[in-house]
């Protein structure tokens, strides 16, 4: 070979080699490393959930819920929590908006399905979502606990996932980058939280949550998932979350609903989104479930307006007008995306962004 030709060969080589590298830099990239903080032990540091690596999951152990109720694939005192990066997060130095949502029961925060909606709902968008453990917590700090000791999940959530975030990620750390969002019991606890901490959200919002504890349905859906197996093991008792649901012992329940204590809420974006349940022949429990979580956003939007509070509702009736596929159910993939696609974009008119 002359020395012409092997200069060509070698700028070939050099060519196709400058080609491959940021694929391959791209794909050597690693989800961001935890420390300890906060109450909170990592116990397994994040890894990434399939080859897109905008998505990773860890796990912690809590000081204030250190035995949580288990579901199937859970550790025994670990806590998953599952974070969706902007796409351009590695190769940025900008700082991003929190999303934090909330899933219902029985769920897991890295459910193939919550993992997906967040992925879509923020895909080209300036957003960090995290999703945390939240079990048949409702999304509170539990009042008689009783065997599986102590369960402060709101101070579990509030008190030690978001500063630990905020630790160890780039993030816009005040209520002006933050947001909460839940779906079902994670509806209740966005606006629980958010009525409790003012300070630290700038928007929420609710899919089809429970709103209302003083809904004797509503009442039912907590011991139900107090006392079932398929919410979480070991059970517990119905009174364990807010005390014994009944009159006149009932005084934590009435305190504790959202759809009741709205004031807070002023200053902050709201936004709430249900269906009517669609046809009742067409999956009659999700139609009904989806019915009596109306009537609590009803409630909570009589409730909102007599504050003063201004909100949004988007009551999308059986679904046909919302998005494809949506017949206005209660845990119904198409209705939810929807929903939390939309919320997004509501955040990102709100919240600071890069």
């Amino acid at each position: 070979m002359n020395v012409q030709k092997l200069s060509r060969w070698c700028a070939a080589i050099a060519i196709c080699l400058a080609a491959v590298e940021p694929t391959q830099a791209k794909a050597a990239v690693a989800p961001p490393q935890f420390a300890n903080g906060f109450g909170l032990t990592v116990m397994a540091q994040p890894t990434w959930v399939d080859e897109a690596r905008r998505t990773f999951t860890f796990s912690v152990a809590s000081t204030e819920v250190p035995r949580p109720t288990l579901l199937p694939g859970q550790v025994a005192g670990q806590h998953v929590i599952v974070v969706t990066l902007p796409e351009d997060y590695a190769s940025s130095i900008a700082r991003y908006p929190v999303l934090y949502a909330l899933h219902g029961n029985p769920d897991m925060p890295n459910t193939e399905w919550n993992i997906r909606r967040a992925e879509i709902a923020t895909q080209g968008k300036p957003v960090i979502t995290v999703q945390p453990n939240g079990v048949r917590s409702w999304y509170s700090n539990w009042v008689n606990p009783g065997a599986v000791g102590k369960q402060n999940w709101e101070n579990f959530h509030l008190n030690q996932v978001i500063p630990l975030v905020d630790a160890n990620l780039r993030t816009i750390a005040g209520r002006d980058g933050r947001a909460l969002l839940g779906h079902s019991m994670g509806g209740f606890g966005a606006l629980h939280y958010a009525e409790h901490r003012p300070d630290l959200f700038g928007y929420v919002g609710s899919m089809s949550g429970g709103l209302d504890l003083l809904n004797p349905a509503i009442r039912a859906a907590v011991v139900g998932t107090s006392l079932m197996t398929e919410s979480g093991v070991p059970t517990v008792g119905a009174d364990a979350i807010f005390g014994p649901p009944v009159w006149p012992f009932d005084g934590i329940w009435n305190a504790e609903s959202p759809a009741q204590h709205v004031r807070p809420l002023r200053g902050m974006g709201v936004a709430l989104y249900t269906g009517n349940g669609g046809n009742l022949l067409d999956n009659p429990v999700q139609a009904v479930v989806e019915q009596q979580a109306r009537e609590t956003n009803l409630v909570t939007v009589a409730n909102l307006t007599a504050a003063g509070v201004p909100f949004d509702f988007y009551d999308y009736g059986d679904g046909s007008g919302w998005a494809p596929g949506c017949t206005g159910k209660h845990a119904q993939a198409p209705c939810l995306q929807k929903a939390m696609s939309h919320f997004v974009g509501l955040i990102l008119g709100r919240l600071q962004h890069p």
